[in-house]
């Protein structure tokens, strides 16, 4: 089964109609049929965006509530050795401007063979994967 990892971009760009990745993330859930692989980091990345906006918080608990019921989506927890790992990468790679979010997605991406991400981020190519939503 096809397996992609969906970074904060790709839910931003799902809720916001404005968004210039938002006809393209709407695209591709209408017609993937994989499984969606994304962190209890990027989600905390994703809450943190919508705090301001009281009409993005609802959006939020539905996300997570439909993340968790839907067995074609998976959230890797946010352990304390991820958290490690995200933090080697990020001091290792000190010629990037990476986030923490995403050397930790990367660590995920690597980890379970992910190759493709929900993303427009350019750091998720220079980390060598392919981003979708481009």
């Amino acid at each position: 089964m096809k397996v992609v990892f969906a970074d904060s971009f790709y839910f931003f760009a799902l809720a916001n109609p404005n968004d210039a990745a938002h006809a393209r993330a709407v695209a591709f859930t209408r017609t993937y049929t994989g499984l969606l692989t994304t962190t209890g980091w990027v989600l905390t990345e994703v809450a943190d965006g919508w705090a301001k906006p009281i009409q993005r918080r609802p959006f939020f608990a539905s996300l997570v509530a439909d993340l968790k019921s839907n067995t074609s989506a998976r959230v890797e927890p946010s352990t304390d050795e991820l958290l490690q790992e995200g933090m080697d990468l990020y001091a290792q790679r000190q010629d990037k401007e990476w986030s923490l979010t995403d050397c930790i997605s990367f660590i995920v991406m690597r980890k379970h063979a992910i190759l493709e991400a929900l993303t427009g981020d350019r750091h998720f190519e220079q980390a060598g994967f392919v981003a979708l939503l481009k």
